[in-house]
């Protein structure tokens, strides 16, 4: 059984891994290092999955913003999320992200982008950001830069562009 559960202090390492393994290098393990050691982390919507004491898959969400002229208005940003190999393809990844978006509401965010597969996370909710006047900060196909309300019609309204903070630039 697979159960997810907020990263705990000792599975640093074995988060290392689970991104260098997904993602075959180290730029996503150095991100959420990064992050870990910035004001933008939020311990809670670091999340882990566990199976037979084993840590399988690592979900991380931190605090960005949506730059709308004057105003900075915090929103989380999905990355990343990384499966082990040996078990990708089996849900793990669902189950992080059902379990992340969940506790991001939980935590009042009301909602959230990611930078990722376009087969993957509409099932989620995730429309493309710039149906929602959400722009990336840099440039990338329009179908892989997503956004979620967690509450419907939060992003009414908002027009802007992200700002990642420095922690982002340890990825490139």
């Amino acid at each position: 059984m697979i159960q997810i559960r907020a990263e705990r202090n000792g599975d640093q390492e074995a988060i290392r891994q689970i991104n260098d393994a997904a993602f075959k290098g180290d730029n996503e393990s150095r991100l959420v290092d990064a992050i870990r050691k910035s004001e933008l982390f939020v311990p809670e919507l670091s999340l882990v999955a566990e199976t037979d004491g084993e840590l399988i898959g690592h979900i991380l969400f931190s605090i960005v913003h949506i730059q709308s002229g004057d105003v900075e208005i915090p929103t989380v940003a999905l990355a990343p999320m990384a499966v082990v190999p040996e078990h990708q393809n089996k849900g793990v990844g669902s189950l992080l992200v059902e379990e992340g978006l969940k506790r991001a509401e939980d935590q009042g965010f009301k909602h959230v982008v990611v930078l990722g597969h376009p087969d993957f996370y509409p099932k989620f909710g995730f429309v493309r950001a710039s149906t929602k006047g959400i722009e990336a900060p840099f440039p990338v196909p329009d179908e892989v830069f997503m956004a979620k309300e967690i509450k419907v019609g939060s992003l009414h309204q908002i027009i802007g562009k992200i700002v990642y903070p420095p922690a982002f630039d340890t990825v490139s």
